[in-house]
């Protein structure tokens, strides 16, 4: 340690720290996520690299020496967010507070100083650990210089670079040089990847051997390399370090000037103070206060790094005990521990993420922080110890999991539900879920255990490629040594444990907040597990015609596009596209892609198609194409071999709305306004004997719309049962509502709901095919007779930018990060949100609402009839022809109760022998 140098790419971390948390704000909607990224990395990286010297090296402002070499150099590159650009400065105080000396250099970039650095520390007799994610700084690496990426655990030595790269320190100039680097816009060899770059260097040593056998390579690679020759040269300038950066103007010596400085505890109060955060405000207040006395066990992770420099504060991990429970005695005691316990964390650990078809490896518990148990019942690597059997622990922990009166907790529990339900066990007393409280209390953020535990607990959790690898490598759970599975998965259990304790009183403080959580979210978590468990039943046979049919009908398309276009050509090519519409064709260009190249993208395709054929017929094809890949394809491959049967997922905790999403497959999104989509609903039967009953709200935005504004006309327009889009067109037209045609009532509905959705004329005009004068009009006249919804309206955004949120009528809180951002177009698209986000909240609050009450009344009814789908303001039901007419009746009854508005709500039931009929 005496002997370490530790640098850091600052500015690598920054924008790690920011696009890991990018919509965290404080009280007065300050962007903080960056800051609070930073202090967590640098504090974590100081504890685990404790190091005499160290410094914090960020890129200087202008150009380098690079830019004046090549004009193209990072010209790609976007401009910095704002609201990172905002967190700059915090930043740089920040990390000096926090004793890290910064390094900023013009004319190079931070790369050069960190490289010279690192040569300098050497001829020093220094070691020198660079934190960084850059490939480039791997030329580095020597036998005293080691990487470190904090972001992924990895560590590059000399060995590591070969293994990860395919080639040696020395030689990792010359490998980029030849396939280029696309991060700072550095071409290499057109056509030549990793592998290609491997096998030359592999025959002629280096970019020197390589271009001078450059007339021995054949093929089309052998030309691109030739046609390069003239280039590599300033490539290899471009992607190699500097060393030798003059910084006598920026410190003295490494040894003088990098030394390693303490925490200013006064100054880090202040900016944690004036910046929100509460926790690390808390601790360092105790500190000053002489109530943060360092242990023996935080002392190991402290740098001493001399008489005068004091030790860096570290927030010390609680104290864990964490056993692995091999005996039937061992697992009795903690079956008698977990029946006394007022509270018990509980996860399993399992052989894949598909719910309905993992098994159990192990079982993880915890009631007490910092004790925890891992139960492995089916590890099966070579060597592994005798474990419990999967069937005799559950047989003896099945009482205590069904019962309701043992309150249990965790993260996604759900997720566990179905696992035991799969060994025939029924999960019971779920009394808390980690992951539903983050989603209710801070709906915009990531609710991730990870993401939770450094938020809520400032501490960094195994992750589960650290115990299980990943991507080719990656083993299953069933596989990993149980002495690393206990560590991880007793954490898992033990960090649910905390987190509830450190968030649930801030759900439980705000009455609203509360209610969302106990009485919608928890209980929708099981009515959901349910409808998934019964999953939906397809006509495989009906898809595969449908399936074909299609096919032909996209060859059709195909030979009409070559037929537009006057020549064969890939559809699917962006590239080959762009030649045909914008070179041969010279149609008006749109827009360009980040690269400068005409975008052939939907939206564009959209606007041609009103004018040209081809664009059309291809957006035709492209949605036909998406339809046969996604779901006539796709679907009878998903059915479970056991149920035989569809199951979807539906994640709960995604949309910042409330609303649900549907995935594996994505039964949400099967477009109805297309023939072909709705055919595919066809697909989705009920079994003999039964029936497929659909119950839907009717305009249930509007009337949502109506209850919050309290616009007396709206509310008067239900009240009496009034087509309100008929009483709409009549206003904007000027005519009875008698006299209003259909293509007026078609404007009157674009015009209701798009206004809804805070669309301006400019949106009207475009969607209705009319000038923007007309649309500014309609607006005007839809305001004057609906002026309860303009002040909502107006009110809304004044609101949201004093609070940085909205509500639902229930009291979901809907974040807006952007509603005071100083870039115009994110400030509107927040103002829009913050005007349609009450209306959707609160449709998804109702239909969850809805979901409970029939879930509990089929149950208590002892009724055979099953929920099987949600699909937006849609529960879809399989229900046996006997019960048919009782489900009728009180299916929309129960929907309409849910809430009381201040107009009805009203449920629409379906009948049929598949969803399409029944909608």
């Amino acid at each position: 340690m005496q002997k370490t140098l530790l640098l850091v790419d600052g500015s690598s971390y920054l924008y790690r720290a920011f696009h890991a948390m990018p919509d965290l704000r404080n009280a007065t909607n300050q962007p903080t996520g960056a800051i609070y990224g930073m202090i967590s990395m640098l504090r974590r990286l100081r504890s685990d690299y404790p190091s005499a010297y160290m410094a914090c090296v960020f890129d200087a402002k202008g150009k380098t020496f690079r830019d004046d070499l090549y004009a193209e150099y990072k010209a790609q590159r976007p401009s910095m967010p704002e609201d990172l650009a905002a967190q700059i400065i915090p930043i740089h105080e920040v990390v000096r507070n926090m004793g890290w000396p910064i390094l900023m250099v013009e004319g190079v970039e931070a790369d050069d100083v960190i490289a010279t650095l690192a040569v300098d520390s050497v001829k020093l007799g220094l070691k020198c650990i660079v934190s960084t994610g850059d490939k480039d700084l791997a030329q580095l690496v020597n036998q005293d210089v080691t990487l470190i990426n904090t972001m992924t655990n990895e560590k590059l030595d000399v060995a590591g670079v070969v293994t990860k790269f395919g080639v040696p320190p020395n030689r990792i100039v010359d490998y980029l040089s030849l396939i280029g680097d696309t991060v700072d816009n550095v071409p290499g060899v057109a056509k030549v990847g990793p592998k290609t770059a491997l096998k030359w260097l592999g025959l002629y040593d280096s970019l020197d051997g390589v271009m001078a056998h450059a007339n021995e390579i054949s093929g089309v690679v052998g030309e691109n390399l030739r046609q390069a020759l003239d280039w590599l040269p300033q490539a290899r300038v471009l992607v190699t370090v500097k060393t030798d950066c003059d910084l006598s103007a920026h410190s003295k010596s490494i040894t003088e000037s990098l030394v390693a400085q303490p925490e200013d505890n006064a100054a880090m109060i202040d900016f944690f103070t004036r910046y929100g955060f509460k926790s690390w405000l808390r601790d360092a207040t105790a500190q000053q206060a002489g109530g943060a006395e360092v242990s023996a066990s935080e002392k190991t992770n402290v740098p001493e790094v001399s008489a005068q420099v004091a030790p860096v504060t570290v927030k010390p991990a609680v104290a864990t005990n964490y056993e692995t429970i091999l005996t039937e005695a061992a697992l009795n005691q903690w079956l008698e521990k977990i029946q006394q316990a007022e509270l018990t964390s509980i996860d399993t650990e399992t052989t894949s993420l598909e719910p309905m078809t993992a098994q159990l490896v192990g079982i993880s518990l915890c009631c007490e922080v910092g004790h925890a148990a891992y139960i492995p019942v089916a590890h099966r690597y070579a060597d592994a110890p005798e474990q419990l059997s999967r069937d005799f622990v559950l047989a003896r922990l099945k009482s205590w999991l069904e019962d309701d009166t043992q309150r249990k907790v965790g993260q996604n529990l759900k997720y566990d539900s179905h696992i035991f339900a799969n060994h025939g066990v029924t999960l019971r007393g779920v009394a808390h879920d980690t992951l539903l409280q983050s989603y209710v209390f801070e709906s915009h953020k990531s609710h991730d255990m990870d993401s939770l535990a450094m938020r809520h607990l400032e501490r960094k959790t195994i992750s589960f490629e650290e115990v299980c690898g990943k991507g080719a490598n990656q083993i299953c759970f069933d596989q990993v040594d149980i002495a690393l599975a206990t560590n991880y998965a007793a954490e898992d259990a033990d960090i649910t444990l905390q987190l509830h304790q450190a968030m649930f009183p801030q759900v439980e403080n705000d009455a609203k907040l509360l209610y969302i959580y106990k009485a919608i979210e928890l209980p929708t978590a099981q009515v959901l597990q349910k409808i998934e468990r019964n999953g939906v039943l397809i006509d495989a046979q009906l898809l595969a015609t449908q399936s074909n049919q299609i096919g032909t009908r996209l060859l059709e398309l195909e030979q009409q596009a070559y037929e537009l276009a006057g020549q064969p050509f890939n559809l699917n090519s962006p590239k080959q596209l762009g030649e045909i519409l914008f070179g041969k064709l010279q149609l008006p260009v749109v827009k360009k892609t980040p690269s400068g190249a005409p975008s052939t993208d939907e939206e564009v395709l959209q606007k041609l198609a009103e004018n040209y054929p081809l664009p059309k017929v291809l957006l035709e094809n492209r949605g036909l194409a998406k339809l046969k890949s996604t779901y006539t394809d796709k679907l009878p491959k998903m059915v479970n071999a056991t149920t035989g049967r569809v199951h979807t997922n539906y994640a709960q905790a995604v949309a910042v709305t409330g609303r649900l999403a549907s995935n594996d497959p994505n039964l949400q999104n099967i477009p109805i306004r297309s023939v072909e989509g709705r055919r595919i609903r066809e697909a989705f039967v009920a079994s003999a004997g039964s029936v497929i009953v659909s119950a839907d709200y009717s305009q249930i935005e509007l009337r949502i719309m109506a209850h919050i504004s309290g616009d007396a006309s709206l509310l008067r327009s239900f009240a009496e049962g009034e087509d309100v889009h008929r009483a709409t067109a009549a206003e904007i037209f000027g005519i009875t509502p008698a006299e209003v045609s259909s293509e007026q009532r078609r404007y009157a509905k674009v015009i209701n709901f798009g206004l809804i959705y805070g669309m301006s004329a400019f949106g009207l005009a475009g969607n209705l095919g009319i000038e923007r004068a007309a649309a500014q009009s309609y607006i005007d006249k839809y305001f004057s007779r609906y002026p309860g919804v303009a002040h909502y309206m107006a009110e809304t955004k004044v609101k949201a930018r004093e609070q940085g949120y909205v509500e639902t009528v229930f009291g979901r809180r809907l974040w807006l990060a952007e509603i005071n951002s100083s870039n115009g177009q994110r400030r509107q698209g927040a103002e829009r949100a913050a005007i349609n986000a009450p209306m959707q909240g609160t449709a998804a609050d109702l239909i969850k609402l809805a979901m409970i009450a029939v879930q509990q009344w089929l149950e208590t009814s002892s009724l055979k009839s099953k929920m099987i789908m949600q699909v937006h303001d849609e529960l879809v039901l399989e229900v046996p022809e006997d019960e048919l007419a009782l489900v009728k009746q009180k299916l929309p009854e129960l929907m309409a109760q849910v809430a009381t508005l201040k107009v009805a709500l009203i449920a629409e039931v379906g009948v049929g022998p598949n969803w399409d009929k029944a909608h």
